[in-house]
């Protein structure tokens, strides 16, 4: 008896305990473009919106290219859209401390060619850019 009700106790004391919240947004560029496109800044104000709302939570930017190019290239354009959706977040209030950035250049064939040219804005993740796995 003792041990069930232990066992209930660390049930209802697990239930409580939630992870970090997580919530991954994808903005989209044209060919050979890091430029952010209306569409692209509605969806970074709603990732603000989201930051703001947890405070405690890092963000990860990291920024895809689609397989045309040399892998220097890609590597470039990657990182330098990266670099302008982390400006537009510190630009709509976004403590620069609480972001990383990373420029992964050309994605795996899994993606299309219009997806693979995207940056992805993670946030919650505890150590987002370490952890990433394509």
């Amino acid at each position: 008896m003792r041990a069930l009700l232990l066992v209930s106790l660390l049930l209802a004391g697990l239930a409580g305990c939630q992870p970090p919240p997580k919530q991954n947004y994808f903005v989209f560029f044209e060919k050979w473009s890091a430029e952010l496109d209306g569409q692209s800044r509605a969806l970074i104000r709603a990732a603000v919106a989201y930051a703001k709302a947890h405070p405690d939570d890092r963000i990860a930017v990291i920024g895809y290219a689609d397989p045309t190019g040399s892998k220097e290239a890609n590597v470039d354009i990657s990182a330098t859209r990266a670099d302008r959706v982390r400006d537009a977040l510190v630009a709509d209030g976004i403590a620069s401390a609480r972001i990383t950035t990373q420029g992964r250049g050309e994605v795996q064939p899994t993606w299309t060619e219009q997806e693979a040219r995207r940056v992805e804005i993670r946030v919650g993740l505890e150590n987002p850019v370490s952890t990433l796995r394509l």
